[in-house]
């Protein structure tokens, strides 16, 4: 969430940014229930002053005995409070107005997010790995996976509906093995890895700002809760309303989790395979860094997700998404897409990005550093995809695959996979 104060004092500047997002914005609406905010809140004020003045002169009025003006005073107070009630409605009616455009405008981009109207305008920053060049027909891995029996589409969708799909034999053991070494190889780096619930309350899905504005988006039980789109919303949400220390600071975390999104702006996209499903496994990572480290940390999150695909020995490649593209609580966001030969192109299996201090505004989480300024501040949230584990699967699947039909284990798996080779199960 966008500070107030911010938005107040730098009106133009917050509709350039929103203009660079694609994002609607009013500013002169702002500006007036703004004003109508403040006006009652003076009002209250001023009438608080006088019903205060008025009540000690009844007081007064009564030691006198002073009978009928202590009457009047008291119809004065009544009036008073009859004002003040309605000078609180249009309070109150004027300040959810205001938060409700604040919960539903996005963050302001960083002053190095390329501008850019579309995901066509992401610049690519680098490359790694060069693409396989195959000397024979290479498969898709919703072809390959289903001739090996350890992808099974249809028997997902039976269990459940479209987007869903079942693992079986070594394609179950691959899942694991890769949320295992995904996991360890996080930790090896400081990473402090956490075990979280998979269904979380409202409060918790308003601090990363998946609600009020994307609830179409999830799954929501019948007694309000919702299954989590990524562990970025459990582990942001630990030291919701918590103050933590400086010296802490980064606090770097990660967890495994199933992921539900009902993808309800993606209809018609990926339709085949793994890569766009209602349910997924994740590595996430997330960190809390101090405002002066924040984009420092950024860089160094994306290079903990980069060391993921390095290890596997998978081609990728790293962009910057651009103002028309960053998501809505990123101010500056890096996605990795690792290359898949059934598209013949890199698709997303990272995305890290910097939330500066909008997600911890609306989860109340500051730090605290005397050394450094009186009080508190809010802290700044990062998270990245560490990685996405069924991407991560189709794309070993792809590349790993051999003329006979089997896929080989990369080596860094094999510890984990029990074996070198994946045959038919």
């Amino acid at each position: 969430m966008l500070d107030i104060k911010y938005v107040r004092e730098n009106l133009d500047a917050v509709a350039q940014a929103m203009k660079n997002r694609n994002a609607p914005w009013d500013s002169e609406r702002f500006t007036a229930l703004d004003e109508e905010r403040r006006a009652a809140i003076a009002e209250e004020e001023a009438l608080q002053a006088e019903r205060n003045a008025a009540s000690k002169a009844i007081g007064a009025l009564m030691k006198e005995g002073k009978k009928a003006e202590a009457d009047e005073a008291k119809e004065q107070v009544r009036v008073i409070n009859e004002k003040l009630e309605s000078a609180g409605a249009r309070r109150d009616q004027a300040e959810a107005a205001v938060r409700q455009i604040l919960m539903t405008t996005p963050n302001i981009p960083h002053p190095t997010t390329p501008i850019g109207a579309s995901e066509d305008d992401n610049p690519e920053i680098r490359r790694w790995g060069t693409p396989r060049q195959f000397d024979f027909e290479a498969k898709p891995h919703w072809d390959l996976g289903a001739e090996l029996g350890i992808i099974d589409c249809e028997r997902g969708v039976k269990l459940a509906h479209s987007r869903f799909y079942a693992l079986g034999g070594l394609g179950a053991r691959l899942e694991r093995s890769l949320i295992n070494f995904m996991a360890d190889t996080h930790t090896s780096r400081g990473y402090k890895e956490w075990w979280v619930p998979a269904i979380a309350n409202a409060e918790t899905l308003t601090g990363t700002a998946q609600l009020p504005k994307f609830e179409e988006d999830l799954f929501k039980t019948t007694d309000g809760m919702y299954l989590i789109p990524t562990a970025e919303v459990q582990l942001t949400n630990l030291h919701r309303d918590e103050v933590l220390d400086a010296a802490d600071l980064p606090l770097k975390y990660c967890a495994f989790t199933p992921c539900f999104r009902s993808e309800a702006g993606a209809a018609g996209r990926d339709t085949r395979g793994i890569i766009r499903v209602h349910q997924f496994s994740k590595v996430e990572m997330v960190k809390f860094a101090k405002e002066e480290e924040s984009q420092e940390e950024l860089e160094l999150m994306v290079k903990d997700a980069e060391n993921i695909l390095q290890l596997l020995e998978l081609p990728y490649r790293v962009i910057a998404l651009c103002t028309g593209d960053i998501g809505f609580g990123s101010c500056k966001t890096y996605d990795l897409e690792v290359w898949l030969p059934s598209y013949n192109a890199y698709k997303e299996i990272s995305s890290c990005s910097d939330c500066w201090d909008f997600q911890a505004r609306r989860a109340n989480i500051k730090y605290r550093d005397p050394e450094n300024f009186k009080g508190t501040r809010f802290a700044h949230t990062l998270n990245g995809s560490g990685l996405a584990v069924g991407r991560t699967m189709a794309a070993i699947i792809e590349n790993y695959q051999n003329a006979d039909g089997t896929i080989t284990v990369p080596e860094v798996l094999r510890p984990y996979m029990g074996c070198d080779v994946i045959g038919p199960q």
